[in-house]
């Protein structure tokens, strides 16, 4: 969890940087739309984490944990797509707030692995 929480506080100052980069540009509702693409990822991450956890605690997945992870696939596809079909996002601010986040969970894992690989010495 320490990682996520790492991520979290990164997030947060990624995407308004980026949100208020993406005010000068012409299009409509792309500040508020990468906002909501980088919560969407925070909260898949830590549904994702949630599942993970579950899956080293008990050693073997149990049909609970599968179904929660289609569970939590499908209500982020219904969330996307009626926030698209009602025009209240721009679904390319979706796409890099998705992108920011993936990137942090990226380079976070990387020196967390590389912390734990060398013992903690950093």
């Amino acid at each position: 969890m320490d990682l996520i929480k790492r991520i979290n506080k990164k997030a947060v100052v990624a995407l308004t940087v980026c949100a208020a980069l993406s005010a000068f540009v012409e299009w409509k509702k792309l500040p508020a739309s990468i906002i909501i693409g980088g919560v969407l990822g925070l909260a898949n991450i830590r549904g994702l984490s949630w599942s993970v956890e579950g899956l080293i605690g008990t050693h073997k997945a149990t049909g609970k944990m599968i179904f929660f992870s289609i569970f939590r696939l499908v209500i982020l596809c219904v969330i996307i797509s009626m926030l698209v079909y009602l025009k209240l996002v721009n679904i390319f601010g979706i796409l890099i707030g998705f992108t920011v986040i993936f990137i942090l969970l990226i380079t976070e894992g990387l020196k967390y692995a590389e912390k734990i690989q060398t013992g903690g010495k950093s």
